[in-house]
Order: C-alpha cells, then sequence, then structure tokens
C-alpha cells in the first residue's frame, strides 16, 4: 500500500515531541493504529506518552516490553499500547492473541512493528522517529493512501 507522507518534525525538546503528538491525535479516530519505528533509544516511548496525553488520557505511560501490553483508558477514546521488540514474527503475535487488540474502537500503539510486519494490516499510521543529534531528532508521520480507519 502506497503510503503519504504527512508531516516531519524536527525537536529538540520534549514540547516539539508534544506537538508532533497532538498533530497525529486531532487525526486519529477510533480504531486506527499508529506504528512507531526508530532505533533503540529513539524516542518511541516518549512519543506514546505524548500521543497518550494528546488522547486526553492522564494514564502514566511505561514500555510494555516485558508485558507486551499496556491498556490505557480515561481518554476520548481506549488506548492499547503493544511492544513487539520481544516477538520473533507475526505468526507469534497471533499466536499469543494479540492480534484481538486490533478489532474494536480502540486507538492501537505498536512500537517495533516491523517484528510482526507480516501479520499486521497496511492501514495503519506510521510514525519514524530518527536521531540526528546528541538531543534532537526527527519525526516523521505517514498514513497510507486513501486512509482506512484513523488514516486520511
Amino acid at each position: 500500500m502506497e503510503l503519504v507522507d504527512l508531516a516531519d518534525f524536527s525537536v529538540d525538546s520534549l514540547e516539539g515531541t508534544n506537538t508532533a503528538a497532538r498533530w497525529l491525535a486531532e487525526r486519529l479516530e477510533p480504531g486506527a493504529m499508529v506504528c512507531l519505528s526508530g532505533d533503540l533509544g529513539a524516542g518511541k516511548t516518549t512519543f506514546t506518552r505524548a500521543l497518550v496525553a494528546a488522547l486526553g488520557s492522564p494514564a502514566l505511560v511505561s514500555s510494555p516490553t516485558f508485558t507486551l501490553v499496556h491498556e490505557y483508558d480515561g481518554g476520548r477514546v481506549p488506548i492499547i499500547h503493544m511492544d513487539a521488540y520481544r516477538l520473533a514474527s507475526g505468526a507469534e503475535w497471533e499466536a499469543a492473541g494479540l492480534a484481538e487488540y486490533l478489532e474494536g474502537r480502540n486507538v492501537v500503539l505498536i512500537e517495533w512493528p516491523e517484528q510482526i510486519a507480516d501479520a499486521l494490516p497496511e492501514a495503519c499510521w506510521r510514525v519514524t522517529l530518527t536521531d540526528t543529534g546528541p538531543e534532537s531528532r526527527l519525526i516523521h508521520i505517514s498514513s497510507p493512501l486513501g486512509g482506512g480507519r484513523g488514516g486520511l
């Protein structure tokens, strides 16, 4: 599926990350999936924390690396936060029953989607975080052409 590049945010502060997260939150609808990619330490969980807050949830966000899934309520839509880092494939993800989270009225955030790419639908927002310096990063946001739930 062809992706549409929507926005680039060059950030060097938490406020810059918050601005990018608010921009995306304004465009997300229930049922949307957001795939967060970037090297270890690039800021995926920090961006997730900002996005959860921008969606109105007061939840304390931490990385679900060892639990695989965290659920956050209290905002305008329930949020499912997944981390696929420790999974070897989409088949392992499906065997664990995690695919069920994609059904419903949640916004689903997935860190390390590359690990399970073969099991994910193509219609998802993509957020790529790239370190550009000691305290700066580029946040690139794209969406599938033609949208999909929470897309264009």
